[in-house]
């Protein structure tokens, strides 16, 4: 069998061309079901997300002229209606070690966006899971999918590719923790309802604070919010005298003008016996006094800090990213190893069953010559024979398995002698 990857990705493709060929989670299974067809591939995975759309295939290896990835085109411009000039533009094929070295680069998120994102694999691993259900993998998929699952982990285990965070509002929510250590029981406010604080606030939420206040001009839209993230809306004239409630305060809004002040949490960290206090400020120009920096018990970052601190992560997730493409480089040579010794030995034991099937079949012609033979006679004659096939077979076994290289015409002709054989059968 051939691995084969057709797909496209941010990296080939605009938004607008991936959409157009993205597959709507209602329309999988059949896409899969008229993929693993037997005559389009004998085995198939697609997965499909916003940054990408790939078709994994396994192909049985053709000694015709036929590029294997021509039937995946086909289907996929078949399926969506798309013209083959466009995915023939913005598309990549990838076969064999190739295909292998790139499943296990994007399941481990060295092609992600952000390098690093825990996001992909988890949707690689709903698509094997699809795939599965639907009945579109065998035995050469699963293992390489569950080998890819395996190379993901070690990735994580063995280098820091994932350990710092690059998003700003994830970035808010490591240096919390470093200014907390546990986040369990904190309360958070937002001041405005700006996309970054949203995010910042689930993020604290799945880090374990427990209240969520959100102050906003517009207070419809507070409620709202807070409904959404099951906090609690509060007026925002109000939300000075709230601030000795909160741990933390996210301050993200259109004014032009400071909204937090010295004077304000000075009385804030009064009432709250000076138990400390983070304040985040995305707001661009700012809303909280710089000033406030000098405070005692009181952290405050804006933009700039938590843009520099994502930068510098950014970096060292490069870094990691090098050592994480040394373990996908020495996974994908042992597992292409793998998958071509199977084939050798598909090829050796077709190989081995036909040698045998012509002497047994020439003793069966010459049963009149022989003449009735006793049981001893016949069993020392099957012996005889097998002796001798053993002995014209073994050269060329081991000239087999010494020319796999992946370039051997020694072995590409034994090995479209088995495929000839199969189509037989």
């Amino acid at each position: 069998m051939s691995i084969v990857v057709v797909g496209i990705s941010h990296k080939t493709a605009p938004v607008e061309i991936r959409e157009r060929l993205a597959f709507a989670e209602s329309r999988l299974p059949e896409a899969l079901q008229a993929l693993a067809d037997k005559q389009t591939a004998s085995e198939a995975v697609i997965v499909s997300t916003c940054n990408r759309v790939e078709i994994i295939a396994a192909m049985p290896n053709s000694q015709n002229s036929e590029n294997p990835a021509s039937r995946l085109h086909e289907f996929l411009c078949g399926f969506h209606n798309c013209e083959a000039t466009v995915l023939e533009k913005h598309s990549y094929n990838l076969t064999d070690a190739a295909a292998i070295h790139h499943i296990f680069r994007v399941t481990s998120s060295l092609d992600s966006m952000v390098v690093g994102e825990p996001q992909i694999t988890g949707q690689v691993k709903e698509a094997f899971q699809l795939a599965q259900q639907t009945g579109s993998v065998g035995h050469t998929l699963t293992r390489l999918m569950n080998r890819a699952f395996a190379v993901a982990k070690r990735v994580r285990n063995e280098t820091g590719i994932g350990s710092s965070a690059v998003s700003i509002s994830y970035v808010a929510v490591e240096l919390a923790r470093k200014v907390f250590e546990d986040l369990n029981g904190t309360t958070v406010m937002l001041v405005g309802a700006g996309e970054m604080a949203e995010l910042a606030a689930k993020h604290l939420l799945n880090c374990g604070a427990n209240n969520i206040l959100i102050a906003n001009r517009t207070y419809e839209n507070a409620v709202k919010l807070a409904e959404e993230l099951n906090g609690e809306a509060v007026r925002f004239e109000d939300f000075e005298r709230r601030l000795a409630d909160v741990e933390i305060v996210i301050c993200s809004t259109g004014s032009p003008n400071y909204l937090i002040l010295p004077a304000q949490i000075k009385r804030a960290l009064a009432s709250r016996h000076n138990r400390p206090m983070m304040l985040v400020d995305i707001s661009v120009p700012r809303n909280i006094d710089p000033a406030i920096n000098d405070l005692d018990n009181v952290f405050l970052f804006d933009v700039d800090d938590l843009e520099s601190i994502a930068a510098a992560n950014l970096a060292e997730r490069q870094r990691e990213a090098v050592r994480a493409e040394a373990i996908i480089a020495e996974e994908t040579e042992r597992f292409a190893a793998v998958l071509a010794e199977g084939d050798v030995n598909a090829v050796i034991g077709a190989f081995r069953q036909q040698a045998e099937s012509v002497a047994f079949a020439e003793l069966e012609r010459s049963r009149k010559r022989l003449g009735d033979l006793t049981e001893d006679q016949e069993a020392a004659l099957r012996v005889m024979l097998n002796a001798i096939v053993n002995k014209f077979t073994q050269p060329v076994i081991k000239q087999l398995r010494e020319s796999d290289d992946g370039h051997s015409s020694y072995l590409a002709a034994w090995r479209g002698f088995y495929h000839r054989h199969e189509d037989k059968e």
